[in-house]
């Protein structure tokens, strides 16, 4: 998107939309709203398959929750008390928390090659927090109470309140931010201070959300404060993965559509190392928390052995992890746009099992086990919990295509995008010309 044409407030987009209404009709501007645009193109495709998904799966969620209530989770009080849809929460939260680490390196710690990702970056940490957010709205059943359960309770001893406080503020400073960078305020002491405002709540709003499982003694499997740490860790792998296959998919999976600054830093080393990195130190944590959970012969890590013999766990290891580390190390491989997406898209799906076996794994063995139980508590998600992760994908998927039509993702302050660099967006357009 040219940044000549980007609009600079909503009310700008709310003008340009009513006078496209009035101009086309209601049938025709539904049509072009729904496409974004008059002709077809990849972003509009995602908004217009995300609208239609996320609407048919909230409407089947809806309807599950109206009539049968919590009895269409697979969960119960007496086994696993978190799911499915609590693993997507944590998948989109320590992404988005991921995601602004990446952000960060420009905006916070100067690394100027970044500048290109980083607006796209604080866009998708919000969309995707924002995701979160909507998935563990309906996982909770009664959402709204937090308005006034949470300040008139006041559990400030509790990490779950903490993480809640955090993520809030989180979520309102990536806000703020690009709203600062929308309007090309990139260096000023505003500016400047929101970014280090934004890397000190999502490192404390990740670690509370590690700390919400880590203080749990109860549950050893999760018990440490090294669980902290490892969200924090695995988090920005996961917003390096997301960013990569973001950027990519926004060009066509191709470098030379690319404008020049994000197509340097694609052919470059400087995002692969990065990877690589990631990719590297969330291998050494899941492989060293596996060897102390099956050599500790401490009650309640039965859990590690079931996850040895689970093949999801196994494809999260060499699949998820331990190949893309070594498509990203290798110099005949790390610059090449097919082994960049297929590392990011291995890591995404190799942190989505994470997540999962993570969660379900550590409920699995019983507490007071023995007094009611002998084995390991067997769990597998409902039709309603893998319709709310749709739900979750499909938000993501819809604000991506949007914001690829009416912001300009790839502004960088030290470069003017030139005209045609990227699809024009729908709110370009004007008058019968396409986009």
């Amino acid at each position: 998107m040219n940044s000549a044409t980007e609009p600079r407030n909503f009310a700008e987009v709310a003008l340009y939309l009513a006078r496209l209404w009035r101009q086309e009709g209601t049938l025709r501007f539904l049509a072009i709203a729904l496409n974004l645009g008059r002709e077809k193109s990849l972003a509009g495709e995602m908004w217009k398959y995300g609208v239609v998904i996320g609407l048919l799966s909230f409407a089947f969620v809806a309807f599950m929750l109206l009539t049968e209530g919590g009895a269409a989770f697979n969960t119960s009080s007496d086994g696993i008390n978190w799911g499915l849809a609590v693993s997507v929460y944590i998948f989109f939260a320590l992404t988005s928390s991921g995601l602004t680490f990446i952000a960060s390196l420009s905006m916070v710690f100067g690394f100027r090659e970044y500048y290109s990702i980083a607006k796209r970056c604080i866009w998708l940490a919000i969309i995707t927090l924002g995701a979160g957010f909507a998935v563990l709205a309906l996982e909770l059943g009664h959402p709204f109470r937090m308005l006034w359960a949470m300040p008139a309770g006041m559990q400030y001893l509790s990490p779950m309140f903490w993480m809640g406080v955090f993520y809030l503020i989180d979520l309102v400073l990536l806000l703020i931010k690009f709203d600062r960078l929308w309007h090309d305020d990139w260096d000023s002491p505003l500016s400047h201070f929101l970014s280090i405002a934004s890397f000190v709540a999502v490192v404390l709003a990740s670690g509370m959300l590690g700390l919400v499982f880590g203080s749990m003694v109860m549950r050893p499997m999760w018990y440490g404060s090294f669980t902290a740490v490892y969200f924090i860790l695995t988090a920005a792998l996961s917003g390096a993965a997301t960013i990569v296959l973001a950027t990519y998919m926004a060009y066509g999976y191709r470098h030379e559509n690319m404008p020049e600054p994000l197509r340097s830093m694609a052919s470059g080393k400087a995002l692969p190392k990065v990877f690589a990195t990631l990719s590297g130190i969330a291998l050494f944590a899941v492989v060293t928390r596996l060897w102390t959970g099956l050599w500790s012969n401490l009650d309640g890590l039965e859990g590690f052995h079931a996850l040895v013999r689970s093949p999801a766990f196994h494809v999260e290891v060499w699949a998820g992890l331990a190949l893309p580390f070594a498509l990203m190390i290798a110099p005949a491989l790390q610059r090449r746009a097919r082994w960049q997406i297929t590392a990011g898209a291995l890591v995404l799906l190799g942190m989505f099992i994470d997540r999962y076996q993570f969660l379900v794994t550590g409920q699995a063995v019983p507490m007071f086990k023995g007094a009611w139980a002998s084995g390991l508590v067997e769990y597998a998600p409902s039709v309603t919990e893998w319709m709310m992760a749709v739900l979750g994908f499909a938000i993501v998927f819809a604000c991506y295509g949007l914001g690829e039509k009416l912001f300009n993702l790839a502004g960088d302050p030290r470069h003017r995008l030139r005209e045609g660099a990227e699809p024009k967006p729908a709110y370009a357009e004007t008058g019968a010309r396409a986009d």
